[in-house]
């Protein structure tokens, strides 16, 4: 190893950095992956609760004017009950998405490998570094100044 040169040395770090890279790119997607799905799958359970809100909102307001203009209880009657269990559907659906996300986590693997790596970067370029500048003795590299003594 102590025949290989400076520019070797740091074009096998540069390979293995973007082999890391990869690796964590290729982490990340299959991480994200399951959260990106639950998160979907919350928001279109959200948009359901708000679209039968909607709809149980406007049912409400025929019903009471139907009720106040006939006070006859079968319209408005059934009007006020779809309401009602419009307004359960969308209290349900809203209970649902909203467990599904809180279920959406940050990719924590990701994040910690990610830092494992920039320190491993870190220090092979300092050891590349020292290595470029360290006295050499019979040809070998010396990793300590005892050695020069």
């Amino acid at each position: 190893m102590a025949d290989r040169k400076v520019a070797d040395l740091i074009k096998d770090i540069r390979g293995d950095a973007q082999l890391l890279v990869n690796d964590q790119v290729e982490l990340a997607k299959s991480e994200l992956a399951p959260a990106a799905k639950n998160a979907g799958i919350g928001g279109g359970l959200f948009g359901a609760a708000g679209y039968f809100g909607i709809n149980a909102g406007t049912l409400i307001f025929v019903a009471a004017a139907l009720g106040l203009a006939a006070l006859g209880l079968p319209y408005w009657a059934a009007f006020l009950i779809v309401a009602a269990v419009l307004l359960i559907i969308a209290g349900i659906l809203g209970a649902i998405g909203y467990s599904r996300i809180k279920k959406v986590k940050p990719p924590e693997k990701t994040i910690a490998n990610g830092k494992a790596l920039v320190t491993e970067l870190q220090a092979a370029v300092s050891r590349a570094t020292a290595a470029a500048t360290a006295p050499r003795i019979e040809g070998t590299v010396a990793n300590d100044k005892k050695a020069l003594r």
